[in-house]
C-alpha cells in the first residue's frame, strides 16, 4: 500500500523560487500527497501557494500553519476559496493560534482567548464556503448583515486541519476539524495521543477516523545524519526555550520534563548551549534521519500509531535523485 507523504519548504533565509517550484512539480508527479507552506514571521504562505497551485496538478496544498489572529476569518475564507478555485479543489486549511509572543509582539494583537477564537474561525469559514448567509453570533464575532462570497467556491467545504496541543483544543479538533497537525509528540506516546483524539471524535458522534493525522515530526532522508540531528536538536531547544510555554508543557507532560528544565537553564548561555542540552533520547523520540530504508521503518511505526500522512524531508544531490527517493517513500 502506498504511503501518503507530505513535504514542506523552509520559511527562513534565502529562497530560490524556481527551484522550489521544480521540486514541488517533481513531488506532484511522484504521487506525494501534499505540500505544506509555513507562515511565521517570514514570508506569507498564500503568495507561494498561489504559484504552486498554478504550477501543479494533483498534489494537495496546505498552510502549515496560518494563525487565527493576523487575518479575519472572512479574509482567510477569501484566500482559501480563491486558492481552491485556482488549484481545482486541492487546498487544505492548516490553522492554529500560534503563540502569545508571535501574536502580541509581531502582529500586535491580544492573544486571548485562543480556543474560542479558533472555534469561531472554523464556523465562519465553513459558513462562507457553504454559501450560507453570514449571520453569526459568537463570543468574539457578531456578523449580522448576511454577507456571502460573491463567487461560487469549488467545494462547499475545504478540509481544516488544526495545530493543537492542550486538552480543550484537542477536544475542539476532535469535534470540528478534518485533520490534526500535532507537533513534538514523542514516538512512545504517539499512539496514545492519537487514540485519545479519535475517542473524542466518537464521543462527539463522529467516526473514529473523522480526523486525519499528519505526523508530528519529520523523517529526513539524508547522508548527513549527525548534522540533521544537530539541526533538529537546535529546533527542539528553540521551541522549548523561546516559543512560549505550550511546547515545553507538552514535553514535560509526556515525560521529558528534566530535559525541558535543562534546556531552559542552558538558554542563559545561548542557543548552542541550549541545543546541546537536548538529550539523545528526545531527538530519537521526535526525529528520524538516515537512508530511505530507515525512514520507511519509522513511517511504518508511525502508521501503526495511527498516522495518516507522513512528514518527510529529502536531501538530494539533484532533481533526479530527489525524484527517486520520493518514489521509494511513496511506494
Amino acid at each position: 500500500m502506498a504511503h501518503k507523504i507530505s513535504v514542506g519548504i523552509d520559511w527562513q533565509g534565502s529562497i530560490d523560487y524556481a527551484a522550489i517550484v521544480e521540486r514541488v512539480k517533481i513531488a506532484d508527479a511522484a504521487g506525494v500527497h501534499s505540500v505544506w507552506i509555513p507562515e511565521a514571521w517570514g514570508r506569507d504562505a498564500f503568495t507561494i501557494l498561489s504559484v504552486l497551485a498554478y504550477e501543479t496538478t494533483h498534489i494537495q496544498l496546505g498552510t502549515g500553519i496560518v494563525n487565527s489572529y493576523s487575518r479575519t476569518p472572512a479574509a482567510l475564507a477569501q484566500h482559501f476559496a480563491t486558492l481552491d478555485e485556482l488549484s481545482g479543489g486541492r487546498m487544505i486549511i492548516g490553522l492554529g493560534t500560534s503563540g502569545a509572543q508571535v501574536i502580541e509582539h509581531f502582529h500586535g494583537v491580544p492573544f486571548e482567548p485562543p480556543r474560542t477564537r479558533l472555534k469561531e474561525y472554523i464556523e465562519i469559514i465553513n459558513t462562507l464556503m457553504k454559501g450560507d448567509k453570514l449571520n453569526y453570533q459568537g463570543k468574539l464575532f457578531n456578523l449580522q448583515r448576511g454577507f456571502t462570497l460573491r463567487f461560487q467556491p469549488v467545494r462547499d467545504q475545504i478540509p481544516i486541519y488544526l495545530a493543537t496541543l492542550n486538552a480543550k483544543s484537542l477536544k475542539l479538533t476532535a469535534e470540528l476539524a478534518d485533520g490534526w497537525l500535532p507537533i513534538w509528540l514523542p514516538m512512545k506516546q504517539l499512539k496514545a495521543e492519537i487514540d485519545a483524539v479519535r475517542s473524542m471524535s466518537v464521543a462527539a458522534g463522529r467516526p473514529a477516523d473523522a480526523v486525519s493525522v499528519r505526523a508530528p515530526s519529520a523523517v529526513a532522508v539524508t547522508p548527513h545524519v549527525a548534522r540533521a540531528r544537530a539541526v533538529h536538536a537546535g529546533t527542539a531547544a528553540f521551541y522549548i526555550g523561546r516559543m512560549g510555554v505550550y511546547y515545553a508543557a507538552q514535553l514535560t507532560r509526556l515525560g521529558h520534563g528534566q530535559t525541558v528544565e535543562q534546556v531552559k537553564r542552558a538558554w542563559q548561555n545561548g542557543s548552542r548551549a541550549a541545543a546541546e542540552a537536548v538529550t539523545t533520547e528526545l531527538v530519537d523520540e521526535t526525529f528520524c534521519a538516515g537512508p530511505v530504508e530507515a525512514c520507511l521503518d519509522r513511517m511504518q511505526e508511525q502508521e501503526a500509531c495511527g498516522v495518516d500522512v507522513h512528514t518527510v524531508s529529502v536531501e538530494a544531490a539533484d532533481n533526479a535523485e530527489y525524484e527517486r527517493i520520493l518514489t521509494k517513500l511513496v511506494d
